[in-house]
């Protein structure tokens, strides 16, 4: 591979790095068992009740450890590109995260450029203005309640989010809101500004589990379709969780009261089975 191709290759791979920043900031979300879901939301109320759960989520929240499993696939015009690393993970309350890498394997480029840029950006989103920017909060979406949706897995609110401005850190698509803990337990989106012209397209699927009393990550998927032809393929498995040390969350009043609001819609009660 000339070095000029190799450059062009770095790049194109290199944006596909943007879409995998969307579930880095603010990835801990605690339960909020009081909650009623046997309510009426408009989207800017369950907007606020994120936005309330969260800041007491980054507060609860003071230590943890778990475990990432790493995997890159591109294959097309640039050739074949494959890595996979393991690293271990130790988070201590407000900005601090430790990464140790306990295995890696495949292509040193895609370790250096990819992997290793992953982490970094990781601890950039700890930051203040970041998680600002990021935020799944009314000053960076537009909120609409689709339906409700109940299951043997879960009671959710479905909701549309479309971004306030077309910024690298934000996505538009769809989100499943836990209907008693108010907690994002799915998201399948796509980049609100793409990333480059090379970048046909990208679809991000964001998974979250429940860990005792909070939601952290299980899975991320993006897969990002080059104009010039190929595809990459990026995943994370989270494992291992132990919560260290968290704060009790404080009480809760009912989330909501019947919405007067144009897009709310009323919500069934769920079965009790799940909780």
């Amino acid at each position: 591979m000339t070095n000029a191709k190799r450059s062009r290759s770095a790049r194109i791979i290199s944006w596909v790095l943007l879409a995998g920043f969307f579930a880095l900031a603010g990835d801990a979300q605690t339960s909020s068992p009081q909650s009623n879901p046997s309510i009426q939301v408009s989207g800017a109320q369950l907007a606020d009740m994120l936005s309330q759960r969260n800041t007491e989520r980054a507060t609860a929240l003071k230590s943890y450890q778990g475990r990432r499993v790493y995997n890159f696939d591109y294959l097309g015009f640039f050739g074949h590109h494959h890595a996979e690393m393991v690293v271990d993970v130790n988070y201590n309350a407000p900005d601090r995260k430790q990464f140790s890498v306990t295995s890696q394997n495949g292509s040193t480029w895609v370790i250096t450029h990819i992997f290793n840029r992953l982490l970094s950006a990781e601890q950039e989103a700890l930051q203040k203005e970041n998680q600002q920017r990021s935020a799944l909060n009314s000053q960076n979406y537009d909120f609409t309640v689709l339906k409700f949706e109940h299951s043997s897995e879960c009671d959710c609110y479905v909701v549309d989010v479309e971004p306030k401005v077309m910024s690298k850190f934000l996505y538009r698509g769809r989100i499943w809101v836990d209907a008693v803990d108010f907690a994002v337990r799915r998201i399948e989106a796509e980049p609100a500004k793409n990333p480059s012209f090379w970048i046909k397209s990208t679809a991000i699927r964001h998974n979250y589990e429940k860990v005792g009393d909070f939601w952290l990550p299980s899975q991320d998927h993006t897969v990002s379709t080059i104009r010039m032809g190929g595809r990459a393929l990026l995943t994370i498995q989270y494992q291992n969780y132990k919560i260290l040390a968290a704060s009790p969350l404080p009480p809760h009043r009912e989330a909501a009261q019947a919405s007067p609001d144009s897009d709310a819609i009323p919500i069934p009660t769920p079965g009790s089975s799940r909780r």
